[in-house]
């Protein structure tokens, strides 16, 4: 008699196909540290509804077979960030470091970076970045240097903002050569040049000898959740046509090891809302929905040639105790507003971070409380694209922007 399989010994293992109907098997592949992954293949029934004259049920025939998966963890950098890539059909991209040179004068009033050349957005730099400045070298200035720090407001010529590990900017004159590197890479929904990827999975069960592999798979939905105390998470929906191979043997031999990168945790992030910090937030949430399904069967095979693939819908809520009217007003006034969350691992001046930025957001529902308790009031929201944004300007033309610390 065999012992039954043990989720511990389960290596759940992905990678990238080169296209679809091409699994993505053996070398190249790397394991996911996971809370839960379920993957699982469904096949369509219908009766057999006929009345004959034996009185009994005639059975059932089978038609086409798809994939459903779900992923459940929480969120680090440089764990997840290929498949938001996939779902926003843009890979991440290192931003090309702003080399500023001589001309930028750091001011702790307000926490600015001014600079004389007024280069920032002609340089590539967007709200909501995080990057870190080298070169300040005059006094305690250099206090300045390789801290995480994030900019919730930018023009041309002056860059406003927050380091993430709390402290503050140092006063400095311009004359020191500095540089504005951005960390990790980020991507958004393209205008254009969309990627079209599909992804193989496979469950191996090491102490069994049991290997389940899907390939031709696609993510469906992403979920963030962000509370303000303990580990944010991550949940992605994904869907496949339907094949699986079953075998004795492990498929992605020798994957690369899953991400040591500690887990993001709400209580070191922040919010702003149109470039002003949103005060006692109490949870965020964010799901990017693509719609995707099997397109279907067609006669001669059960299984889906493609998928159908909806728009890049972004949506979510935030909560917080309620303190002012701000939120209420812009509520009432239907007024649409820029919206920058990060969420970063540990109080240390490079911590990793996971970050988005949403530059044009509708506030659809306010829902206040009540009870024996302080007050909060729930927000949800809608994005879309931000037509007003693009090359050389503080927002690009997108619906969302991410950033990963730990994207390679």
């Amino acid at each position: 008699m065999v012992a039954p399989a043990q989720g511990l010994k389960k290596v759940f293992a992905f990678g990238k196909q080169t296209g679809i109907g091409v699994p993505k098997v053996g070398a190249g592949c790397f394991v996911l540290r996971r809370k839960t992954a379920v993957f699982s293949k469904s096949v369509d029934t219908a009766m057999n509804d006929e009345i004959n004259s034996h009185r009994q049920d005639n059975g059932l025939t089978f038609g086409q077979t798809k994939t459903t998966g779900k992923i459940d963890g929480n969120l680090s950098p440089g764990t997840y960030y290929k498949f938001i890539a996939a779902a926003l059909m843009k890979d991440f991209a290192a931003v090309t470091p702003y080399a500023a040179g001589i001309d930028v004068t750091a001011a702790a009033a307000g926490g600015t970076f001014t600079d004389a050349s007024a280069g920032y957005l002609a340089g590539g730099l967007k709200v909501g970045m995080v990057g870190r400045w080298t070169g300040f070298a005059g006094g305690g200035a250099t206090a300045n240097n390789d801290r995480n720090f994030w900019i919730t407001a930018l023009t041309a010529s002056v860059m406003t903002g927050v380091f993430l590990d709390g402290t503050l900017v140092v006063d400095d004159a311009a004359g020191d050569t500095v540089t504005f590197t951005v960390v990790g890479m980020i991507t958004n929904a393209p205008t254009t040049g969309h990627t079209n990827d599909y992804y193989t999975f496979e469950s191996w069960q090491s102490d069994i000898a049991k290997s389940e592999v899907f390939p031709d798979c696609k993510f469906n939905q992403i979920a963030t959740t962000v509370p303000a105390t303990g580990a944010s998470t991550i949940s992605i929906d994904v869907v496949g046509l339907g094949t699986r191979t079953l075998g004795t043997s492990q498929a992605m031999t020798i994957p690369a090891a899953e991400t040591t990168t500690e887990t993001v945790e709400g209580v070191r992030g922040a919010m702003y809302v149109n470039g002003t910090l949103v005060e006692y937030v109490q949870s965020f949430s964010l799901t990017i929905d693509r719609g995707v399904t099997p397109i279907g069967a067609s006669l001669g095979s059960a299984v889906s040639p493609g998928h159908n693939e909806g728009k890049v819908k972004v949506s979510g809520s935030f909560s917080s105790f309620y303190n002012a009217s701000t939120m209420s007003a812009i509520f009432d006034a239907q007024n649409t507003i820029s919206l920058a969350l990060v969420s970063v691992c540990d109080g240390t001046a490079t911590s990793g971070f996971v970050g988005y930025t949403m530059g044009k957001v509708s506030i659809t529902s306010e829902q206040p409380d009540d009870g024996e308790h302080v007050i909060s009031r729930t927000f949800n929201f809608v994005a879309e694209i931000n037509g007003a944004g693009g090359a050389a300007l503080a927002f690009d033309q997108t619906i969302i922007q991410i950033q990963d610390s730990a994207a390679t």
